[in-house]
């Protein structure tokens, strides 16, 4: 397995597509790779209970073999980002169950505010090699 950290993100939402060009723009140093939810590296890198059809409603992050979701992924993504976002880590003092109760609010209305498309979104040529299939 590649030991470079992963990002899983639900492929079809547009705020996940969104989050995942934020973060592409703001990874200077190509840190993270990328792949949808619903593809079949998650399927073989990530435990069955994330991948069921009915739970893909967190963005995940496999780094050094441990698994993060929802917020503290969130957190630790925005960590390794250029500018000022590596701040945005200090939340991770707020008490998880309040951070991922703000987190679960926003991944329940997320299709009802900014919509959904019918595929996964394709990555540019230029983008090709940050994703697994």
């Amino acid at each position: 397995m590649n030991a470079q950290p992963v990002i899983f993100f639900d492929g079809v939402c547009n705020l996940c597509n969104a989050s995942v060009q934020f973060t592409l723009e703001r990874d200077k140093h190509k840190y993270f790779q990328f792949t949808a939810l619903q593809g079949n590296y998650a399927k073989e890198h990530l435990p069955q209970s994330i991948t069921n059809s009915s739970q893909l409603n967190s963005i995940v992050l496999l780094e050094h073999g441990k698994v993060y979701q929802k917020s503290s992924a969130a957190l630790r993504i925005a960590k390794k980002l250029s500018g000022f976002w590596p701040l945005m880590y200090g939340f991770i003092i707020v008490p998880k169950f309040i951070r991922d109760w703000i987190y679960d609010i926003i991944a329940k209305n997320r299709y009802k505010w900014w919509g959904k498309q019918e595929s996964c979104w394709v990555p540019t040529p230029e983008l090709k090699s940050r994703f697994y299939e």
